[in-house]
């Protein structure tokens, strides 16, 4: 199959470019420069120059292709539907797999699914309205799909990069947000990889979580991180207004509590992953 694929040259970007032609298909990739053309035609995908507001690229594009992945991460609401109304009305029929994200549900207080109701930190609450408008084309006849990946680790990027401060910052420690009892609802970034791939054969409107089986607490994913980066397991708390001073306000989404089931996933995509303890991930450093 020929996909267009957006974000290519990303961390989850050069996962499921790897993945896809792994599985037989050809990709053209959105490269925006140099260094992202170097890294998309390194996964093994055809460089397309161009960003995200070259609307006519991305529609020309998409027309080319029998499905489109969206995976680049825009800077607004409007930019990231312009973009996603190009590439649909490009490719027509073909699916269309747009990237959401699990934080969008808020604290879950318990095991959730994709039914949960919405409760974004303000840091993703401009992620509803493009979510609703690129799913609302399925009962034009287009064939749109929402991949919604939980935290990702693995890979050459680690989570501790996104989040945690750097420890010579707090005496050699690595930090966590309040008692850290907060669950992180992880996943491989080779298994989201997967899922994207199997999202191609979705139906039309269908939304998936992608999470693993493993929702450790912040704190258990500091003090291994904190053995992993050669430290001793040693953490300190912070408070959340520590964090938004060093993050701003996606402090807010890492201190969410979340824990979710991937069973819609596993049932209509076939979507297995293969990666078990993500504690054991960190603790290799």
């Amino acid at each position: 199959m020929r996909i267009f694929l957006t974000g290519g040259s990303g961390y989850i970007g050069r996962a499921t470019i790897a993945e896809l032609v792994r599985r037989g298909h050809s990709v053209e990739a959105l490269a925006r420069g140099e260094e992202s053309a170097r890294a998309v035609t390194d996964a093994g995908a055809v460089a397309l120059r161009g960003s995200l507001g070259d609307l006519d690229v991305l529609n020309h594009a998409a027309a080319r292709a029998e499905a489109v992945i969206h995976l680049a991460q825009a800077s607004s609401a409007d930019m990231d539907l312009a973009a996603a109304t190009a590439m649909q009305d490009g490719v027509g029929a073909g699916t269309y797999v747009h990237t959401g994200g699990s934080w969008v549900y808020g604290d879950t207080d318990g095991v959730q699914d994709e039914t949960a109701p919405w409760n974004p930190p303000n840091a993703v609450a401009w992620r509803r309205s493009v979510e609703d408008a690129v799913l609302a084309r399925a009962a034009e006849g287009a064939r749109p799909v929402i991949v919604q990946p939980g935290l990702l680790y693995g890979g050459d990027n680690r989570l501790i990069d996104h989040f945690f401060i750097t420890p010579g910052k707090l005496g050699g420690a690595i930090p966590y947000i309040g008692d850290g009892a907060n669950r992180w609802a992880l996943v491989h970034v080779d298994d989201v990889a997967a899922l994207y791939v199997a999202a191609l054969s979705a139906k039309a409107g269908s939304v998936y979580i992608g999470v693993g089986e493993s929702s450790p607490t912040m704190k258990q994913v500091a003090e291994a991180a904190a053995r992993g980066a050669g430290l001793h397991g040693k953490t300190v708390s912070i408070t959340l207004e520590q964090a938004r001073a060093q993050m701003g306000p996606v402090a807010d989404a890492f201190a969410l509590d979340q824990r979710f089931t991937s069973t819609k996933a596993r049932r209509e995509l076939g979507w297995a992953p293969t990666h078990g303890d993500p504690l054991e991930t960190f603790e290799r450093g």
